[in-house]
């Protein structure tokens, strides 16, 4: 439980709640398409049922394109990801454990008289954005192209709806209503308030890598067993030319006849209007409209006499006779706008009872001729010309692109030079070990580039609305697959040579290990190897520094505060780059005050926690109700399959 709380102190608001297993519901159901379709080709290896839950079957087929569209998502982010990666990360075991507990809870549901509505799964997918039409509500056609588009099924949608309904009917109550002891609370805030000192040992594995170069045979057997360790991501090369509005030359300027027309068209807008400032009072009767009316009329004002009856005049405002005639009625309009300021027309007959309209203000706008507006109207169609022209240039373009023009052709008669961006990712960064971003200009083009399906197709582009266009197309288009290994030969040259120097940096690290359980002095040890590594590093730190170093904190110090008093263990560093000794010689709890602020949160914090720990308790005890049978020889094929180990 401690590790989950390893951050509480290092923010105000404490350590943020995990999700619990319900709320992870719907992100099986948006991208996982993880339901059986009782059927699918077999992969060999032990079949195609990869699991047996209750009398359900659970398909490697199924189980392949859950992993398939997790990949293709991860991808969004991670460019590098492959579907080996994916595997070797847990990522397929916690795919499959998903989908069991999903159905288990379904089937444990169902064996227990609990069942959900079809009315009710109607409704939720009623609610799916991929379904509904341009209006917001449901159309059958648009449902139907997304499940086209997605390669499932309505029954498979209806229960997975079915089984999420399920799981948030059965398990919601486990993560809710959880009140952790206060003492204990305190001895958690206590433990995570502590101090550690100890010392880090570090053994670099190009210190203890061989001094002989690998073979030919061990290079070209490294490479073929893991090529897909060198995968590199999709690289597009995007070709672009950009200009601006300036290239639309010649737009004839508005005439006399058109500007004489445009006013005609809206001579309305510059008649002569009449606007008043009214503020009106609402009664429920004629006779209480009256009595109020005669109490105006010895001088007290609206406001003041319809506050000592509990009531209270709206103002609504400068408002013209068609406003107000929409707001009551022509009748009201009409009366309000024939009486002089100051007075208090009515009572009138409102459409909620009667009401009394007292005019406060006129405001009176002369009309304008054509003359006073001329420099305006013309302003206005000159921009209504020039977006027009653009729009007619734009279209030229696009038709010069379907018709086979290059973009060299079009950048040419337009007078453009065309660049070219460096090698770019999917996200648009700029591959390569000197990194950077897209061209600004070029931002919004990046994901059209990417869905491209081959190379030169040139499109046009809007920048900046109305003013800045870019010609783009794709020059180049590198798949994601390992180099050949002559390119990339130095490198696994110095990969063989650490994946060597770490075994023997192991060996060392183990030795040292052994010796300081039996008492030696860690330093010393180190000192005694009789080569060239980094200093030992003595740690005296509370966990606050320790959580205040975020994502940047380094594995083996990470370790550190995991270890128990008085232990010491190793710690491979990533890519066979070394060992680290890690020795934890003390730790001292801190103190916190039974009245610390803080508490609260972590309580909440902790309730959250052990209402995930009770749902995942009682979805262990669903499966061992329903009954779970995994098939590990088809997990396996599956695999196998995924990562390339099978043929």
């Amino acid at each position: 439980m401690l590790q989950f709380f390893r951050s509480f102190f290092s923010s105000k608001i404490g350590v943020a709640v995990t999700l619990g297993f319900v709320a992870l519901i719907a992100v099986a159901f948006a991208s996982g398409d993880v339901l059986n379709t009782g059927g699918g080709i077999g992969l060999g290896g032990g079949g195609d049922r990869v699991a047996t839950v209750g009398k359900e079957r659970v398909h490697a087929t199924d189980l392949e394109r859950a992993a398939n569209n997790a990949v293709n998502e991860l991808r969004q982010q991670q460019p590098r990801m492959t579907m080996k990666t994916f595997v070797e990360q847990g990522g397929l075991t916690q795919l499959l454990d998903n989908i069991i507990d999903l159905t288990a809870v379904r089937a444990f549901g169902e064996k227990h008289g609990i069942y959900v509505g079809s009315r009710l799964i109607d409704s939720e997918i009623a609610k799916i954005p991929s379904a509904q039409s341009v209006d917001g509500k449901f159309n059958e056609q648009v449902y139907r192209a997304f499940l086209a588009q997605r390669g499932i099924t309505d029954d498979q949608v209806r229960r997975q709806i079915t089984e999420a309904m399920m799981a948030r009917q059965l398990l919601g109550a486990a993560e809710v209503g959880n009140v952790p002891n206060r003492e204990a609370v305190q001895r958690y805030a206590g433990i995570l308030t502590e101090k550690r000192i100890g010392a880090i040992a570090t053994l670099p594995s190009g210190v203890f890598a061989p001094k002989s170069a690998p073979t030919e045979a061990e290079i070209t057997k490294w490479y073929a067993d893991r090529k897909d360790d060198y995968v590199l991501p999709e690289r597009r090369i995007i070709r672009y030319s950009t200009f601006t509005d300036a290239a639309v030359k010649n737009v004839p300027a508005p005439t006399e006849a058109e500007v004489a027309a445009l006013y005609e068209k809206n001579k309305a807008q510059f008649a002569a209007t009449e606007q008043r400032r009214v503020t009106q009072l609402v009664l429920p009767t004629e006779a209480a409209a009256k009595a109020i009316l005669a109490e105006t009329a010895s001088g007290k004002s609206l406001e003041a006499v319809s506050s000592s009856k509990g009531l209270a005049a709206a103002s609504l405002g400068v408002i013209s006779r068609q406003g107000l005639s929409a707001q009551t009625s022509q009748a009201i309009a009409d009366a309000a706008f024939a009486a002089p300021v100051k007075t208090v027309v009515g009572p009138l007959k409102a459409p909620l009872g009667w009401t009394l309209i007292r005019i406060d203000a006129v405001e009176n706008r002369a009309g304008r001729s054509l003359d006073q507006v001329r420099g305006e109207l013309t302003q206005q169609l000159a921009v209504a010309k020039r977006r027009a022209a653009l729009t007619d240039f734009s279209a030229k373009i696009e038709d010069q692109f379907d018709n086979g023009a290059s973009l060299t052709d079009v950048a040419r008669e337009l007078g453009l030079t065309v660049s070219s961006t460096p090698p770019l990712l999917a996200n648009g960064a700029v591959f390569g070990p000197q990194g950077g971003q897209t061209p600004p200009q070029l931002a919004r083009v990046v994901e059209a580039a990417f869905a491209m399906e081959s190379e030169r197709q040139p499109q046009l582009a809007e920048v900046e609305a109305g003013k800045t266009f870019v010609v783009f197309d794709v020059a180049a288009i590198a798949a994601s697959a390992p180099p050949p290994l002559a390119q990339i030969r130095q490198t696994v040259v110095n990969d063989i040579q650490l994946s060597k120097g770490a075994i023997a940096a192991k060996a060392v690290a183990q030795k040292i290990e052994d010796q300081v359980r039996k008492g030696g002095d860690l330093r010393a040890l180190v000192a005694g190897l009789g080569v060239s590594l980094p200093p030992v590093e003595s740690v005296d730190m509370s966990r606050q520094q320790f959580q205040a170093m975020g994502q940047q904190t380094p594995p083996p110090l990470s370790l550190l505060f995991q270890m128990a008093k008085g232990k010491v263990k190793l710690l491979g560093a990533p890519r066979s780059r070394g060992w680290f000794v890690v020795q934890l010689k003390d730790a001292i709890p801190g103190t916190v005050a039974a009245d610390d602020p803080r508490l609260g949160e972590l309580a909440r914090s902790i309730a959250q926690l052990q209402g995930n720990e009770f749902s995942e308790q009682l979805r262990a005890a669903m499966r061992a109700d329903v009954g779970v049978k995994r098939n590990d020889a088809a997990i396996n094929g599956l695999r196998g399959r995924l990562t390339g180990a099978a043929n």
